[in-house]
C-alpha cells in the first residue's frame, strides 16, 4: 500500500470516527411515535349549559383526515350530524344538528405525520351527564384498532428485499466488475437476476399502496371500491412507491449485458440512487428530529444494507466464473475492502436510526418496537460474525490459491501426435484451476449464508416499518413512575399538588386540600388548576372528586420543560386566592 493509499484510508477512518462522535454527543431532542393528543374543548369530562358549536382538538403536530373517521354519538348510540375538518395540527367537529341534554361523544380515527393511524374518543355533557351511555368503539387509548396488520408486514418485506437486492446487483456490476470482455459472461449471469428481483421489488412497493389505505383509515377491503378511500391517503404515499417503482426500472433495464459505457454507468447507478433514496421520506424519519440529519442517515442505511446484500449475491454466481481468470482475487479483495466499510455504515446509521425513531435508550429494551428492533440487530451481528470469517479466514485461501501460476505444458513425447500430446498436457495443468475453483467453493457458500442472514434482517424491517415505536416519555414514565408534589397556602388551607409521572404524556394532576387540624378541608366551590408552558397553554383542567378535600384531573404533556401549575380556590363567598406551583419534565433520553 502506497503513502498516499494509507493517507486516503486514515482520512476515511477518520471522519467515519469523527461523525459517529457527533451523532453520539449531540443530543436526542423528544421523538413522538406518533401525534398526540394536546387539549380539548370541551374538555374530557365537561358538563356544558348549552351545547357548542363546533368541537376542538389539537395535537403536537400535523394530522391527516380519515373519511368517516369522525362520528358523534348521543347517549343512545344514535349517530349526530357532524362535519370534520383538519387544519394542520387541529381537527375541527362541527355539530350540523341541535342534541338534546345528556352525555355526547366524539369517536375520532387520524393519521399521524409518521404515517401511523391514531384513534380516541372525547365525552361531555349538555345540561347533566346521563346515566347509561351506550356507544361502541369508544375506546379511550390514542391506539386503539391501529396495529398494522401481518400482511402489510410481508408485502413490505418482499418490497425491501426486492429493492435492496436489485440496487445491489446493479451497483455491483457496474462498479466492480471489469470493464472489458473478460466478465462479459459474469453480467450475463447477473443481468436477469436484477430484472426479476427488481420486478418483485416493484410488485411489492405497489401491492403494499391499498394495505397501507385500509390500514391507516381502518377500513375493510370492500372499501378500495370507493374513490374517497384513494384520495385521503397522504401524497407521500403514492410518490415513494412511484419514485421506488421507477428507480428499479431505471436500474433494472439499463444493466449492460457488456460492457458498460460511462453514461450507462450513469444510468444505472441514478436508478439504484432512486430506489433507495425514496423509502426515507416516508414512516418513522418523517416525524424524527433533526429530520435533515435521520433523513441522510436513513438513506445511508439503505444504500450500504443494498450493496452489502447484492454485492454477497453477485458474488456467489459469479465467483465460479472469475476464478477461472485473474480477475476473481482482484474483484473478491475489493468487494471486501467495501465490505468492511459498509459494515461501519450500517452499525453506525442503524444506531443512530434507532435513537433517534425510539427516542431513548430504555425505549429499546420495553417496547415491541424495541424487541424487533433488537431481533434485527442480534441477525445483523450474524452476518457480520459470518462476513468476518469470509474476509480474514477464506479470502487469503483464494487469494493464495489465485496467486499459484499455472504448470508449463511440457513438449509432447516423440512419436506421438500433437493432439494427443495436446491432451496430455492440458490434463497436467488442471491441477491449478481446480485449486481456484475449490477455494471459491467455501467463499461462495458463506456468502449465500450471509445472505440469507439478511433477508431474516429484511424480514423483521418489513414489519418495523407499520409497527408505532413507544415514545421515550410514555417508556421512561412506565419504568419510573416518578410524581412530584408541592404545597401551597390558600388562606387557612394548606393544598399539597402531586404530577404523577413528572414525564411527557399522559399524566395525572391532584390536589389534596387540609385545614389546620390536617383534616380534609373544602372551599366555598371546588378548586381549579391550569397548567401552561412558555410554548403551550393547556388551559383549565377538569377535575373529579375522589373524595373529601381530594380532586384530580388528566392531563397530556407534550414537551419537556417547566410546567407552572395555577391552583385558585374560593374559600369564601369573596375571597379567591391563586397561587403558582412549577414542575421541571426533564428529558426521557
Amino acid at each position: 500500500m502506497s503513502l498516499a493509499d494509507a493517507g486516503r484510508r486514515a482520512g476515511g477512518w477518520l471522519l467515519l470516527l469523527t461523525v459517529l462522535a457527533a451523532l453520539l454527543v449531540g443530543p436526542a431532542g423528544t421523538v413522538s411515535a406518533h401525534a398526540t393528543l394536546i387539549s380539548t374543548d370541551p374538555a374530557q369530562g365537561a358538563v356544558l349549559e348549552t351545547a357548542p358549536e363546533r368541537v376542538t382538538f389539537t395535537f403536537n403536530e400535523s394530522v391527516i383526515g380519515v373519511p368517516a373517521g369522525i362520528k358523534v354519538f348521543d347517549a343512545t348510540g344514535t349517530e349526530v350530524a357532524s362535519t370534520a375538518t383538519v387544519r394542520a395540527s387541529r381537527l375541527l367537529v362541527d355539530l350540523d344538528e341541535k342534541v338534546a341534554d345528556g352525555t355526547l361523544v366524539v369517536v375520532w380515527r387520524l393519521v399521524s405525520e409518521d404515517g401511523h393511524p391514531i384513534g380516541g374518543s372525547l365525552s361531555f355533557a349538555v345540561g347533566a351527564p346521563s346515566d347509561v351511555v351506550d356507544v361502541p368503539g369508544t375506546g379511550t387509548g390514542a391506539d386503539a384498532g391501529t396495529e398494522a396488520p401481518a400482511l402489510l408486514g410481508v408485502v413490505r418485506g418482499v418490497g425491501y428485499a426486492g429493492l435492496l437486492l436489485t440496487a445491489g446487483l446493479a451497483a455491483f456490476a457496474v462498479l466492480f466488475l471489469p470493464r472489458d470482455a473478460a466478465a462479459d459472461r459474469s453480467r450475463a449471469r447477473l443481468r436477469p437476476v436484477a430484472r426479476v428481483a427488481a420486478g418483485i421489488g416493484a410488485l411489492g412497493w405497489a401491492v403494499a399502496v391499498p394495505l397501507v389505505a385500509l390500514y391507516q383509515l381502518g377500513l375493510p377491503a370492500s372499501a378500495l371500491a370507493d374513490g374517497d378511500t384513494w384520495t385521503a391517503l397522504a401524497a407521500a404515499e403514492y410518490a415513494v412507491p412511484a419514485v421506488v417503482v421507477v428507480g428499479l426500472t431505471l436500474a433494472g433495464c439499463a444493466l449492460p449485458a457488456s460492457a458498460p459505457g460511462r453514461g450507462r454507468v450513469a444510468l444505472v447507478l441514478a436508478g439504484c440512487a432512486l430506489a433507495v433514496t425514496a423509502p426515507a421520506f416516508t414512516g418513522h424519519t418523517r416525524a424524527a428530529t433533526p429530520e435533515a440529519l435521520v433523513l441522510g442517515v436513513d438513506v445511508l442505511h439503505l444504500a450500504a444494507g443494498s450493496l452489502w446484500l447484492g454485492g454477497l449475491v453477485a458474488i456467489s454466481l459469479v465467483l465460479g466464473d472469475l476464478a477461472r481468470g485473474e480477475h476473481g482475487a482482484v474483484v473478491l479483495g475489493a468487494f471486501s475492502t467495501w465490505a468492511a466499510g459498509l459494515l461501519a455504515v450500517l452499525v453506525v446509521a442503524g444506531t443512530v436510526l434507532a435513537w433517534r425513531i425510539s427516542g431513548s435508550w430504555a425505549a429499546l429494551l420495553d417496547s415491541g418496537y424495541g424487541a424487533l428492533l433488537l431481533v434485527k440487530v442480534l441477525a445483523a451481528l450474524v452476518a457480520i460474525g459470518i462476513a468476518a470469517w469470509n474476509r480474514y479466514a477464506l479470502l487469503p485461501r483464494f487469494r493464495e490459491a489465485a496467486a499459484q501460476p499455472e504448470p508449463t505444458r511440457p513438449p509432447p513425447p516423440r512419436g506421438r501426435k500433437a493432439s494427443r500430446g495436446g491432451a496430455v498436457s492440458r490434463g497436467r495443468s488442471a491441477p491449478a484451476r481446480t485449486d481456484r475453483a475449490a477455494s471459491a467453493t467455501p467463499l461462495v457458500r458463506t456468502a449465500l449464508a450471509e445472505a440469507g442472514v439478511l433477508v431474516v434482517v429484511l424480514a423483521v424491517t418489513g414489519f418495523l416499518v407499520d409497527r408505532s415505536p413507544e415514545t421515550a416519555s410514555a417508556v421512561a414514565a412506565e419504568g419510573r413512575g416518578e410524581s412530584a408534589t408541592e404545597s401551597v397556602r390558600l388562606d387557612d388551607i394548606s393544598a399539597r399538588i402531586t404530577l404523577d409521572p413528572v414525564a411527557v404524556g399522559p399524566a395525572t394532576l391532584t390536589i389534596e386540600m387540609t385545614d389546620p387540624a390536617g383534616e380534609p378541608a373544602e372551599g366555598f366551590e371546588a378548586p381549579r388548576m391550569s397548567l401552561a408552558s412558555d410554548e403551550v397553554e393547556l388551559g383549565e383542567l377538569s377535575l373529579s372528586s375522589l373524595g373529601p378535600g381530594v380532586y384530580a384531573g388528566d392531563v397530556v404533556l407534550p414537551t419537556t420543560g417547566e410546567w407552572e401549575v395555577q391552583v385558585s380556590l374560593r374559600t369564601t363567598e369573596f375571597d379567591n386566592p391563586v397561587r403558582t406551583v412549577a414542575f421541571r419534565v426533564p428529558d426521557g433520553s
